[in-house]
């Protein structure tokens, strides 16, 4: 038996059936990888999340830059929706995005620093520390070399001008015996160098009676080319040295006397090889044994075994 149902039925039964929504249209935005090596512009993508509406994509005013940045990751492999796939559930992360292989766009850059080796400033200080260890080395063969070759010095005579003794006192009143010589010395020297002059100087050339000077003088500072001969002259002088005891061994008068008398100095030369970087000191030792006789005037010959060069 068949009812009408009546309009109240039919109001009241239409809330209880729920209307059906219709489907929700999905959206994909994939671009090109930028970092594709093979030119395939189809290897990599990069996808933005999958959004049930227009009004939920990035491109709607209604969402923030927030939005926008977090769909700037980048996925390898087309990205496929849910739908296509019977049973296939996707993997989200605590945001509610979907999780995907990240592509490994790059390697490390620590492996090439190891190429570029050493740095500007290292190789301009090995280039320096090589230079200072070439020219030290150079420098050295160099004084090695220039390092023979020394002055050759001769004591050729003494001029005894005036030398006489007397009675006197010194400057604290004792009365001794007092002496005073005035004579002039001559000296060869010859520099033996073929590279470089040298500069000669000597130093305080004394005329010793037992041990007490009577005359001091010394050869100025001069400069000898390489490979010549110069002979000095140095000026001995001496006035009034008391002698005090020993003065009593000195047979000295008026009418004569010989004395015996030492010649003591040094012959001090400096050779400039390479500027003042490399520079070549010899000093040799002079003494003279000699016997002055007040009576004569002739110059004191020296003969070369009567001095010993040291």
């Amino acid at each position: 038996m068949m009812h009408a149902k009546s309009e109240s039925d039919v109001t009241s039964l239409a809330p209880s059936s729920p209307p059906r929504s219709p489907k929700r249209a999905t959206y994909f935005v994939q671009s090109p990888s930028r970092d594709s090596h093979d030119g395939d512009k189809s290897s990599s993508m990069q996808a933005t999340p999958v959004y049930n509406s227009p009004m939920e994509s990035p491109s709607h005013p209604s969402l923030g830059r927030h939005s926008r940045t977090s769909s700037a990751s980048r996925f390898s492999g087309p990205f496929r929706s849910s739908s296509g796939r019977k049973g296939y559930r996707k993997r989200v992360n605590d945001k509610g995005w979907p999780e995907c292989d990240v592509i490994q766009e790059e390697g490390s850059y620590d492996d090439l620093d190891d190429d570029k080796g050493l740095s500007r400033r290292c190789q301009i200080i090995l280039a320096l520390l090589s230079f200072i260890l070439l020219f030290t080395v150079f420098s050295l063969i160099i004084w090695g070399a220039a390092r023979p070759y020394k002055p050759d010095v001769i004591v050729r005579s003494l001029s005894m001008d005036d030398f006489y003794a007397g009675e006197g006192t010194d400057s604290t009143g004792v009365p001794t015996k007092m002496v005073t010589v005035n004579c002039s010395l001559k000296i060869s020297v010859y520099n033996t160098a073929t590279m470089f002059g040298i500069h000669v100087m000597s130093s305080p050339i004394q005329l010793m009676f037992s041990e007490i000077a009577i005359a001091t003088g010394e050869v100025q500072k001069y400069y000898q080319p390489r490979k010549s001969h110069r002979t000095v002259s140095a000026v001995l002088h001496g006035e009034k040295v008391p002698l005090y005891g020993a003065g009593a061994g000195m047979a000295l008068s008026s009418t004569g006397g010989q004395v015996p008398l030492t010649l003591d100095f040094d012959i001090i030369s400096r050779g400039d090889v390479i500027g003042k970087l490399v520079r070549v000191k010899h000093r040799k030792h002079v003494s003279c044994q000699l016997v002055v006789d007040s009576s004569k005037n002739k110059p004191i010959k020296f003969a070369r075994d009567s001095c010993t060069y040291v």
